[in-house]
């Protein structure tokens, strides 16, 4: 789930892989795990993350919890 907001918040923001990477600070590699749910990002991921992709953690964060579906 939270992959599938972090491209799409990539995407928006027009930045590649290698561009959000570098802005980030992480390995480009690492982008793609967190993205296809391989790796799960830590707190300070995170927040580099959203800093380098012009967004708050917790707008993203939002997104992630609206796909959740909770059983009734």
């Amino acid at each position: 789930m939270f992959g599938e907001e972090l491209r799409k918040a990539r995407e928006e923001s027009g930045k590649t892989q290698e561009e959000l990477s570098f802005d980030a600070g992480l390995h480009r590699t690492y982008i793609s795990q967190l993205e296809n749910d391989k790796k799960s990002p830590t707190l300070d991921v995170l927040f580099r993350l959203c800093d380098a992709l012009g967004t708050r953690a917790s707008v993203l964060i939002a997104r992630v919890e609206k796909k959740r579906t909770r059983p009734e």
